[in-house]
């Protein structure tokens, strides 16, 4: 099919033109206007473009795309390698940040905590103005050591856990990735644990004066859920073929 009413499709769905991002959502690189196969993948790197290419994808669809700000004001070095690369193979890429952590359906932290068992699931978290993680409870209050357990389980990676809350876990706060400052959030809802990416020193130190549980489990493998969900999506919306490449990175 033609890449345009599919990218239209995308940025719609995932509403681009909603959100204030440092990443430059929707499509970043155009190819010859043909998608036959489609790569999905958290990261746009060069690993992971060899790794499309070699599965016969010429659309790549990713989380942290390659434009941010101002990063492709010069066409030097990796960003030379990676566009280079892409040109000579005919691959674009299309990439969505933020709003892909907060949809209500095929998000990062939807998918997760649907996948960790949460009920009564609301939006929760403050960032850039609009809500973009998700909270809500566990049917059955366990340990800590359970919880953490659950959510390695999950997320097939290490889960760091800070036990410094209440004996049991029963309402839990997710923002995926790098949105360890959020943990505030959680203090602030009264929530028993708070489940992350990537640890910080001032997500510790809150977390040890306000009492509360943190789970830090990869800013990678927390953020695998989404892009997993729109692969799917345009799986049953366009029929064309979707392959999920997991570069297996644990950070």
């Amino acid at each position: 099919m033609r890449i345009e009413p599919l990218v239209a499709a995308l940025d719609r769905e995932l509403n681009i033109a909603g959100w204030t991002d440092d990443s430059i959502n929707g499509l970043q690189i155009a190819n010859s206007g043909r998608v036959t196969k489609i790569a999905a993948g958290v990261d746009a790197t060069l690993p992971f473009f060899e790794r499309a290419f070699a599965c016969g994808a010429n659309l790549t669809i990713c989380h942290h795309g390659l434009s941010w700000g101002d990063s492709l004001k010069r066409i030097t070095g990796l960003n030379y390698k990676r566009l280079s690369f892409l040109m000579r193979h005919d691959l674009a890429v299309w990439a969505c940040h933020l709003p892909l952590d907060a949809h209500p359906r095929l998000g990062n932290n939807v998918c997760l905590a649907r996948a960790l068992g949460l009920q009564a699931q609301k939006p929760f978290g403050v960032y850039h103005g609009q809500m973009i993680g998700i909270r809500g409870r566990l049917a059955k209050a366990e340990s800590p050591a359970a919880f953490q357990k659950r959510v390695a389980r999950v997320v097939g990676n290490e889960a760091r856990l800070l036990a410094f809350g209440k004996p049991v876990i029963r309402t839990v706060g997710i923002i995926s990735g790098g949105g360890a400052s959020q943990i505030t959030d959680a203090v602030a809802e009264g929530l028993d644990a708070f489940v992350t990416g990537e640890p910080t020193l001032s997500a510790y130190n809150i977390a040890v004066q306000e009492r509360i549980h943190a789970v830090f489990a990869g800013h990678y493998a927390t953020e695998r859920f989404g892009i997993r969900a729109v692969g799917e999506w345009i799986q049953r919306r366009f029929h064309l073929p979707v392959e999920l490449i997991d570069m297996g990175i644990t950070y």
